[in-house]
This record gives structure tokens, sequence and C-alpha cells, in this order.
């Protein structure tokens, strides 16, 4: 595999199905963004609220591009999918400010919330990822997958293929940042990607295969297409060698 730390876990066993350097700690990027979501979800603020794109979202740490404009005004549901579909910057940077407290009320929940899940090797800084001080586990990440998984907007919003919005009088168009999710082999329930020169290519999903839940962390991958590459040879790898491990769940069994 090009992913230089990964874990891949059943989810309804808790069987490590593959493994390297599990427990390294790394900075994850985007990844991020499945947090940014939980604390906004667990927030309980109108989801139709207005949200406004400010100075203050502008990235002057990495200097990435946006196409959500100074001034857009989206709901904070609209700010949401984006983040967690397309990995908008601006968007998640938005969620934070609009939070009770502000910013740094936002990442100290996150925090918090890191902990309550006993995510001890992970620490985050912001709420997009581009702080490369944002930083966790493989294993850390597997638990931090499952976790969002049970909020039935962040399943929907992390796998939807595309969404148009409208920004300044026109409908632009925002598409998911992992491929997958649109490959018809693949039954996703939690996508998020992530890059920032200093984490490399990530990418964590929740996924089914042979009705079971798996897990999949690919941390630290080279090249732009290496993480979903790697993901299909995880997945290559379990359905010839371990298919014990992936036998269809007892009937009645939840999901």
């Amino acid at each position: 595999l090009g992913s230089s730390a990964f874990y891949v876990i059943n989810q309804r066993t808790g069987e490590v199905l593959l493994e390297r350097n599990a427990a390294e700690v790394l900075p994850i990027a985007s990844i991020t963004k499945l947090m940014t979501a939980m604390v906004v979800l667990d927030a309980g603020q109108s989801l139709s609220e207005p949200v406004v794109i400010s100075e203050e979202d502008i990235d002057q740490l990495k200097g990435t591009g946006s196409r959500l404009a100074l001034g857009t005004t989206l709901s904070r549901e609209e700010m949401l999918q984006l983040a967690l579909m397309s990995s908008e910057n601006r968007a998640a940077s938005s969620l934070a400010r609009h939070y009770p407290g502000g910013e740094a009320a936002f990442v100290e929940a996150m925090n918090v919330k890191a902990r309550l899940l006993g995510l001890w090797n992970t620490r985050f800084h912001d709420s997009t990822g581009l702080n490369p001080a944002n930083v966790s586990s493989p294993r850390d990440l597997a638990k931090m997958v499952a976790a969002s998984a049970s909020y039935p907007l962040i399943r929907e919003f992390s796998t939807a293929h595309e969404r148009y919005v409208p920004v300044h009088g026109r409908m632009l168009r925002f598409g998911n940042t992992n491929s997958l999710v649109r490959s018809p082999e693949w039954t996703i329930s939690v996508s998020k990607t992530g890059y920032i020169s200093e984490a490399g290519r990530c990418l964590v999903m929740q996924t089914w295969l042979h009705q079971q839940p798996v897990v999949m962390v690919l941390m630290d991958s080279y090249g732009r297409y290496t993480r979903t590459a790697d993901a299909k040879r995880v997945r290559k790898w379990l359905e010839q060698t371990a298919p014990q491990r992936l036998a269809a769940a007892p009937q009645g069994a939840g999901s």
C-alpha cells in the first residue's frame, strides 16, 4: 500500500483486519471535518439559520482558494454538507465562527468530544484541518469514523455525489472529493478525504463488505489517486484472503 499508516477494522466484531503504524500520531488535514460536523450537530443549532462567509474564513495559513466568495450566505445545513462532501474550508470555518462562543469555544468542544470518545492521541486547533497541529492516529480515527456513523446527516452529506448552492446569484455545483462514493461497486456510509502537504493524502470510510461494516483509515499516501487505489487494494485483499472474517452477519443482527 502507498499509505504510510493505515488501520482497517470490522466495526461489528472489533477484529483488526489490517494495520501499519496504527498508533503513529500524524497530521490529519480535512479528516478534521468529521469532528467539526459532530460538534455542529451536537450543539443543536438551527440548520436553517443563515451562515455568512467573512474575511475571517479566508485561509491565511495555506493560501487555499474557495468558490464561496466573501459575503456568501448559505444555511448552516448547506455549509455542513459542503464541508463534509466537498471539504470546503470556508464552510467549516464559518460553522465554527457561528458556534456559541465563537471559534475558540468550538475548537475546545472538538477536543472535549475527542476525550469523550477516547481519542487520546487526537488534538484539534482549528475546524478545517489546514493547521498541521490537528493530529491523530489511525486507531483513533477509526473510532472517530465509527462515532460519526451514528449521525444520519453525516452519513448522508459525506457520501452525497453533488449539491448546487447559490453563490452571488449563480448556482454552483460542488462535488464529492471521494470518487468511490459514485462507484456502484462500493457501499459507503461515511466518507472523508484530506490533504495538506504535512499530512499527505488521507482517506477514511465506513464501507460495507459482505454485510459487515468495515472502517478503513488510510493516512499519508502520495500521489493524487493513491488513497483510492489503496482502498481498492484493501478491499480486494480482504475479499480474496479473509472471506471468513467478512461472512454475512447472523440473522437478525443489527446494522
